[in-house]
């Protein structure tokens, strides 16, 4: 039974269908499907039931998927037990957030593929938070504050953000000093999201409205410098604006609560060479230069 047919089967599993799942590997539709027929072929049981929406599970191939998934993490638990030290093989999926991830953190990513030209890097990049398991990622970047999950974190650097108006918004409404003066103002928001402030030594929270929303910092950006409202953003996508003057810092005297960068995984009992090897880079660049970041939600 070649190991490639069972990684191939776990991502058609995974992805929910052939041409997801070859997106993933980066190859042809064809070997994928190829693989699967040889698999099948080995076992003499359909694993997956094929639809013009897809594919799903079988009964068998529900039960199979799991036994599959669990000899895939072996062989890659006893590959980096046998490889040189520092010597990287594979492919390493990776998820980072679209806001300043394709200028913070592709250089990381970079500068890990170079290291290790064995080394498949495939890197996404997007501000909602992926199924590390569901979708096949080996680990993910997040930031700001984590939500509560059976996924290990480790943090590798520490994170800075604050909220942010234009001149003209704050000459036409005002600004608040207190984190209740919120309720007075448009915010510029990712969703539904709470924002926490610090009051001396006590986090208080608030739900602030706007009419304005955006999946991603940078538009979020784009509309606080077109005046319609206050953001809550990185610094380290603000700092231009705040240098030029066309954005100003708003309640200053209540800057949100201690964040950090993330790497987050699956659970397990030992991270993989690879996902070690990037989270001691990400530790050697930003601990040393945090990153300013808006919070997770």
């Amino acid at each position: 039974m070649d190991i490639e047919d069972l990684r191939t089967f776990v991502e058609v599993a995974s992805a929910g269908g052939v041409s997801p799942a070859a997106r993933r590997l980066g190859v042809a539709k064809s070997i994928v499907s190829r693989r699967l027929g040889r698999l099948e072929d080995e076992l003499g049981v359909q694993l997956l039931a094929r639809t013009t929406r897809g594919a799903s599970l079988t009964e068998a191939g529900a039960t199979f998927r799991i036994h599959a998934a669990k000899a895939c993490a072996e062989i890659d638990a006893a590959r980096d037990a046998i490889l040189p030290s520092g010597d990287l093989r594979g492919r390493l999926r990776v998820a980072a957030p679209l806001t300043f991830g394709p200028t913070h953190f592709a250089p990381v990513f970079a500068d890990l593929a170079r290291r290790h030209p064995q080394l498949h890097v495939h890197a996404t990049y997007s501000d909602r938070f992926v199924d590390l398991v569901g979708e096949g990622y080996d680990c993910a970047i997040r930031v700001g504050y984590l939500q509560d999950s059976n996924l290990i974190a480790r943090c590798v650097g520490p994170l800075h953000g604050g909220l942010v108006a234009s001149p003209g918004y704050v000459t036409a409404n005002g600004s608040p000093q207190s984190p209740d003066q919120l309720a007075d103002h448009e915010a510029l928001m990712q969703g539904t999201e709470a924002w926490q402030f610090m009051d001396g030594d006590s986090v208080v929270t608030v739900h602030p409205r706007g009419r304005f929303k955006a999946d991603n910092g940078t538009a979020l950006l784009a509309a606080a410098l077109a005046g319609l409202g206050i953001a809550w953003l990185p610094d380290g996508i603000t700092r231009e604006h705040l240098d030029a003057g066309a954005l100003v810092p708003v309640m200053p005297r209540h800057p949100p609560p201690p964040a950090g960068i993330y790497v987050v995984r699956p659970p397990g009992q030992h991270p993989s060479l690879k996902v070690r090897a990037l989270t001691e880079l990400l530790i050697a660049c930003f601990d040393l230069a945090p990153l300013p970041v808006k919070p997770a939600t």
